[in-house]
């Protein structure tokens, strides 16, 4: 059999390229930014979240570009971020000031503050509403008036700034280990390469840019028992963050003269996960440590398998996989996992026809030995 060198080089990528833009608009319907960006948030906040730069209207665009497509979303905000001067680094943000939209635990049925569902999918009937098909501009408009006429009407008055954390209350009665602050400076995954054993705050960069699946997978199979964890959700909280940079001209670095510059969305989570020690006398007891996730935007599920494999990160135990630090953060990177897959679909002709000709040689080898 002959083989015949594949032409075309750059006029057929071209070419490509532009099938790639027919499929997109072939329909002639222009999908709005504003669209995306307004019924689309779950995806927006999972792009956000895996990119690591906040900015709905960027991936709004990095969606609307890849039709859809969460890796090459991803992949393309990434690219961008890369491209953005870093002028200033916020001030350390307090979880404890977050203005709150959703708050609930797992752990206790009442909880100081109280217990907030706001928007969730948890408790709905996950039947597909067929109303959607026909869905109008007047009746969208009709519902919310009588939203807010409804919400006006609501008796009673809630702090949702400033609520008191669970863990604190279960700290001052003893119940939980307190630890003294690490005022270490973070080191930045975007700026070094990543080399192992890495530091917490290395290992919950990446574990927040993980891909959501990967992340919500290696979670769960912690818990089936690669891992031997259960956890209890202690605290899940939604809500706003402000953020806050040192004013350049300030020398004394006061950070009463620090500059407002926005807020973020971000899911927190805080899980309660039972391990055994050894007391003073030899005999086990159960205590309890902290795993921690947080994510931008509402990103629940992710946060809290983040949580699950914090806790299974800094512990360390090579009989669980999801315990070893290589092998979980060097395989849910968006970006490094999905491009070494896709890159598969690249050119290996010469790889492929060294083998083969081994493979032709050791067969040949062989029919003439048994002749």
């Amino acid at each position: 059999m002959a083989y015949v060198a594949v032409k075309g080089g750059s006029e057929a990528i071209e070419e490509s390229i532009k099938r790639l833009t027919f499929e997109r608009i072939h329909t002639q319907q222009v999908l709005e930014i504003e669209a995306i960006m307004a019924g689309m948030q779950g995806m927006i906040d999972q792009v956000m979240s895996e990119s690591s730069l906040y900015s709905e209207l960027l991936a709004a665009l990095a969606i609307k570009q890849a039709q859809g497509n969460m890796e090459e979303a991803v992949f393309l905000l990434r690219a961008h971020r890369s491209t953005l001067p870093r002028n200033y680094y916020t001030r350390v943000i307090e979880t404890d000031n977050m203005f709150v939209e959703r708050r609930i635990s797992a752990s206790f049925k009442d909880i100081p503050g109280g217990q907030i569902l706001g928007a969730s999918y948890d408790y709905t009937h996950r039947l597909m509403d067929f109303n959607l098909l026909s869905e109008s501009k007047e009746a969208m408009q009709k519902w919310l008036l009588e939203y807010e006429q409804e919400s006006q009407h609501s008796s009673g008055a809630l702090t949702l700034q400033s609520l008191p954390k669970v863990v604190a209350f279960l700290q001052k009665e003893g119940l939980f280990p307190t630890y003294e602050e690490d005022q270490a400076e973070p080191l930045d995954v975007t700026k070094r390469s990543v080399q192992f054993p890495t530091t917490r705050s290395e290992r919950l960069q990446i574990l927040t840019r993980g891909q959501t699946g990967a992340v919500t997978s290696l979670g769960y199979a912690a818990i089936r028992g690669y891992g031997a964890v259960h956890p209890t959700v202690g605290e899940l909280r939604v809500g706003k963050l402000p953020l806050t940079v040192a004013y350049p001209m300030d020398r004394t670095n006061d950070e009463e003269n620090d500059l407002y510059i926005g807020q973020i969305k971000v899911t927190e989570v805080e899980s309660f996960i039972p391990i055994t020690t050894k007391n003073e006398k030899n005999e086990e007891e159960i205590e309890f440590e902290i795993g921690y996730g947080i994510c931008y935007g509402q990103n629940e599920t992710k946060a809290i398998a983040m949580s699950i494999l914090d806790q299974a990160l800094e512990n360390g135990n090579q009989d669980y996989p999801t315990h070893d630090e290589e092998f979980i953060l060097m395989h849910i990177d968006s970006v490094e996992s999905t491009g070494f897959i896709s890159h598969l679909k690249l050119p290996h002709y010469v790889t492929f026809q060294s083998k083969l000709d081994s493979v032709r040689k050791i067969k040949k080898g062989t029919i003439q030995h048994e002749k």
